[in-house]
């Protein structure tokens, strides 16, 4: 009995191997696995009353990807279109270390660490267009939103960074920018009164 079974897998397991190449699909015994009922995008679904295929996800259901539903985070821009004046994720202390940190690897190089504007492609190669300061009122007053979407599509001579930059580290350089502005124009009145003493 052992020695029968045996030798119908070894006869089955020789059927499934043609030793050629062949244009004819493989058998396949649960069919199917391979051909489901499906709807195309934007094909008709007599199924619901609006009779559209594509449907709004239950509530509760998981994202199998990113659902890029919030414009002002993934986008920097409001419902109408028009860019976010501030950023939609809250500044704190880790924040700014990331954007600190973010900022010197793909920013400061151009840039300079300082916002300056005169990083080391300008200093030391003749001809290249300087990048704008930071700290000129156009950019202190520019909105976030316009600042994220410089880094995601560039702009003038800067590339594209929205491969090698995700949208978060984004939103994180534009808070550490901001930092770097105030540091610049900086009054009394941003001194913690406990501290405003000790300034010259």
């Amino acid at each position: 009995m052992r020695r029968s079974i045996l030798i119908f897998l070894i006869v089955c397991g020789l059927a499934a191997c043609r030793g050629q190449q062949s244009e004819n699909p493989p058998l396949h015994g649960i069919r199917n696995m391979m051909i489901q009922w499906r709807f195309d995008p934007q094909s008709r679904n007599p199924l619901f009353p609006d009779e559209r295929a594509q449907r709004v996800p239950v509530p509760g259901t998981v994202e199998r990807d990113r659902l890029m539903l919030d414009p002002a985070f993934w986008q920097g821009r409001n419902p109408d279109g028009t860019f976010v004046h501030a950023g939609p994720v809250p500044v704190t202390m880790d924040l700014l270390r990331r954007g600190r940190e973010r900022f010197n690897i793909y920013c400061g190089v151009c840039h300079d660490r300082t916002g300056s504007g005169q990083g080391l492609p300008v200093t030391q190669y003749q001809g290249m267009a300087p990048p704008p300061t930071y700290h000129q009122d156009r950019i202190r007053y520019m909105a976030d939103g316009q600042i994220f979407d410089t880094i995601t599509h560039g702009v003038r001579t800067m590339p594209a960074y929205r491969y090698q930059i995700p949208e978060a580290d984004r939103w994180a350089i534009i808070a550490y920018v901001r930092a770097l502005q105030r540091s610049q124009h900086a009054t009394l009145a941003d001194v913690p009164a406990d501290r405003a003493g000790t300034l010259d």
